[in-house]
């Protein structure tokens, strides 16, 4: 044994596991009195703030919630979802926030999956939520936030009320242990269970803190999803920096704008849906603001007219890569000096790269995944990107074979391909695997084929992603008809798809004939994106 090991043991004194949980924590000894979150005129201290989030936390495990137990919560961005964030994984609890644009068929394939214990569920979506819980034997907690039909046992608000506004705030035995589980529907229409752990939520949060310099002084609007990978993992990296979270329960440009203006919001995220949206914004529903707004945007590069369009509205753009298996942001493209001299459309193209890892992930790589070499950084040669590190989730839920399959080699497989260039800066250039990026929602294209084969005039189908102004991209179908088959429209083939499929998946686009096969009668999907671009 090394003398660095003897009698130099692991104590409650030199180790605490680290957990976001112990965010709120601090921030609610440190800055009580401080404004931490704000919903339309309701606003909450952080001392109130920790003692609603312990007052859930009581709640739940009266109600049986106890380590290792799903809680799931169907909102938008309100205060509910932000103490959601801290009461679950307080109790050892893990968190399920799903995706309030599902329809109920995937909703009640998570809530089964999940095996959820209890549900909290804004109001909002009852019409959704009643069919996917139904014939299940779990609690459902009501959150009346704005109006809507009841489905639960009990209205949030009077849960909470029969919590202990003192319950302790317990961090995890181990910071391995899972704190939040987000599906994606990665490329296949079966969703797939991400297990997020303590030790990495608390690492991402930290980093992303770091990275877009939040402080006590900022605010932060919520224009980004918190059911998207933990909001990026925002949920707890606010609360860190001891910053104010402004709520926003429907991303509108007249909202987002009042936002700014009213709260001197100095932050926020969105896919580029949301930077299209402020650009092309009408005069009236804007509103002038003093300062610089910092806004960091993933899913797809932002071309040159919106940086340019952005940054003449007032906003600082940074460009962020990553997956939900990485608890959001991975890689960011960080500014370099002399960045802000350059002509825009070299600034642009540089400001397209994903750039170099956040500071808490270990690495990033362009490999060639069938040797797991690295390929030769000459911004050219193309491989897959990998990343590992302590910020990479623990697995897939109940999928051990995806889980090996995405860990082969010691690296995380992101399934997108790209190039490396000489300064280190990372670029994707394709997808390896079919997903469609659609205002920042991931979109199985094999799903959206699944539906189409449905139709009973479809012979064969294949869906890709088209450009778009406001999406960044949005699935096209292409068709084949049976050979019997009588007229079939466009209208009737997106109305089949808005039946069984929630809308925002369904194609807006279709375009009817053969399709090109590989010599083994492969449909040739590069070949449709290519017709995508031009039809």
């Amino acid at each position: 044994m090394s003398i660095f090991e003897r009698n130099l043991e692991r104590t409650p004194a030199n180790y605490v596991p680290l957990s976001p949980v112990s965010f709120l924590t601090r921030a609610a000894r440190i800055y009580p009195d401080r404004i931490a979150v704000i919903h339309g005129e309701r606003r909450f201290t952080y001392a109130q703030f920790k003692e609603r989030a312990c007052r859930l936390a009581s709640a739940l495990a009266r109600a049986g919630v106890g380590k290792g137990d799903t809680v799931a919560i169907m909102a938008p961005n309100t205060p509910q979802m932000l103490e959601a964030h801290y009461a679950v994984p307080m109790l050892g609890a893990v968190l399920c926030s799903v995706n309030i644009r599902l329809d109920a068929g995937a909703i009640g394939f998570i809530l089964r999956h999940s095996e959820t214990k209890v549900l909290l569920t804004d109001t909002e979506f009852a019409a959704v939520m009643k069919p996917a819980a139904a014939d299940l034997a779990i609690l459902v907690v009501d959150i009346d936030d704005a109006g809507g039909e009841r489905i639960g046992a009990i209205e949030y608000e009077d849960f909470l009320a029969g919590g202990d506004p003192g319950h302790p705030v317990l961090l995890p035995d181990n910071e391995w242990q899972a704190i939040s589980l987000n599906y994606t529907s990665g490329t296949t229409g079966n969703p797939k269970g991400v297990v997020a752990h303590h030790r990495g939520a608390y690492l991402n949060a930290c980093a992303n803190a770091l990275m877009f310099g939040l402080g006590p002084r900022s605010v932060y609007l919520w224009t980004l999803p918190m059911f998207h990978c933990n909001g990026w993992t925002y949920t707890w990296a606010v609360t860190l920096a001891g910053a104010t979270h402004v709520c926003l329960r429907r991303v509108e440009p007249a909202a987002i704008f009042a936002a700014i203006a009213d709260h001197g919001v100095t932050h926020m995220c969105g896919a580029p849906v949301v930077l299209s949206m402020l650009i092309h914004a009408p005069a009236d529903l804007r509103r002038p603001f003093a300062g610089e707004v910092k806004i960091a945007t993933g899913g797809a590069a932002p071309p040159s007219t919106v940086i340019s369009r952005m940054e003449a509205m007032g906003f600082e753009v940074t460009h962020l890569y990553g997956l939900t298996e990485t608890y959001g942001p991975a890689t960011v493209c960080l500014w370099q000096p002399g960045l802000e001299d350059l002509p825009l459309d070299d600034k642009a193209a540089f400001m397209a790269r994903q750039g170099v890892q956040t500071p808490m992930i270990e690495e990033v790589a362009v490999m060639n995944p069938a040797t797991m070499t690295p390929m030769p950084a000459d911004g050219t040669t193309m491989g897959e990107l990998m990343m590992r590190g302590n910020t990479v989730m623990k697995g897939y839920l109940k999928n051990q074979d995806a889980t090996e399959e995405a860990f082969a080699g010691g690296w995380f497989h992101s399934g997108d391909l790209a190039v490396m260039h000489p300064d280190g800066y990372v670029e994707v250039k394709d997808r390896a695997k079919d997903v469609i990026i659609s205002g920042g929602e991931n979109i199985a294209s094999l799903e959206v084929e699944e539906v189409l084969y449905k139709h009973p005039s479809v012979m064969e189908a294949a869906v890709v992603a088209r450009p778009d102004e406001k999406w960044g991209e949005t699935p096209q179908a292409f068709v084949t008809l049976k050979p019997d088959a009588g007229p079939v429209t466009e209208r009737e083939i997106i109305a089949w798809c808005r039946t069984h499929l929630a809308h925002y998946k369904c194609p807006r686009y279709v375009t009817f004939g053969p399709l090109p096969k590989t010599s083994t009668g492969k449909i040739m999907k590069f070949d449709l994106r290519e017709r995508a671009k031009t039809s």
